[in-house]
């Protein structure tokens, strides 16, 4: 696998829907083709340039996560890691090998599902103002990055652009309705639960991260969009975590780090990452990828 930089795709012949900050979406007919590129975005604004093999290992880590918690709760794959592409998408077979899924059409809800186990980010931020986490009171006393006594459900709207915005349980039920509200908490819970004590043993904290359900035709509620990756969650180094101060991270953290060394508004256009802040940026993703699924990318 070469290090080339997948930053935009097309595939003559086949509707493009949409992209995002990261993901190329086409249209199939009956299904949708998510292409992970290799763009990375920080404080909402894309790089101009990528992180090489980025979209390779979101992909494949999705893929092994829905892989473990399939018992937990269906998700939206229609083709595993290495089935074959069909017919229609042979002819771009190298542009998406290893960075493609083809998925059930869901309807995605109006909420992000982030489940927290540890005090970081936005979290931290409103604990030290209230010690509360989206309207959640906390034990007083906590610090930066402490691990919290349970696991918390801490959903957020979606925003088009800008930031998602943390909003309270009755807020997120008044969006999706009580009961699907109820359901993908436990639902959220279940899986990262799992994933923790999956990860913490192989020398990784998943100190929180974000889940998106969807729903079939048929109103029945599955997991979609990516899981349990370096873009959706934040993973720490085990052996070197130290509550009261921010934790190394594989996440992107280490390129927001950078950016925050640089006179830059956080507005576009953003800034050329240098290439060691690149180098090392892919290395931690694969390292993430290495020490969870214990194989080689």
């Amino acid at each position: 696998m070469t290090n080339q930089t997948v930053l935009n795709l097309e595939l003559p012949g086949v509707k493009k829907l949409k992209s995002g900050k990261v993901r190329e979406i086409f249209d199939l007919g009956d299904s949708f083709l998510f292409v992970a590129s290799d763009r990375i975005s920080a404080f909402d604004c894309v790089m101009p340039n990528g992180i090489p093999r980025k979209g390779e290992v979101l992909t494949q880590l999705s893929h092994f996560w829905f892989d473990q918690v399939e018992n937990i709760v269906p998700n939206h794959r229609l083709a595993k890691a290495n089935d074959p592409l069909p017919a229609k998408l042979k002819p771009f077979e190298a542009q998406l090998a290893r960075r493609s899924m083809i998925v059930k059409k869901a309807q995605p809800l109006a909420i992000e599902c982030v489940v927290r186990g540890y005090l970081a980010g936005s979290g931290w931020k409103e604990y030290k103002k209230s010690q509360t986490v989206c309207g959640i009171n906390l034990p007083p006393g906590l610090q930066d990055s402490s691990e919290l006594p349970e696991p918390i459900f801490t959903p957020a709207t979606k925003a088009e652009t800008g930031h998602d915005e943390n909003i309270d349980f009755a807020t997120a039920a008044k969006i999706v309705g009580p009961e699907i509200a109820e359901r993908v908490r436990e639902l959220s819970i279940s899986i990262y639960r799992f994933a923790r004590e999956y990860a913490r043993k192989r020398g990784i904290i998943i100190a929180d991260t974000k889940f998106e359900f969807g729903t079939l035709p048929d109103g029945k509620l599955i997991l979609i969009d990516e899981v349990l990756t370096p873009d959706s969650s934040r993973f720490w180094p085990a052996d070197q975590y130290q509550p009261g101060k921010s934790q190394p991270s594989y996440d992107k953290q280490f390129v927001r780090d950078y950016l925050e060394t640089l006179e830059w508004d956080k507005t576009p256009p953003a800034p050329t990452l240098p290439p060691e802040v690149v180098e090392k940026t892919t290395g931690k993703y694969l390292d993430a990828y290495e020490r969870i699924t214990g194989r080689k990318l």
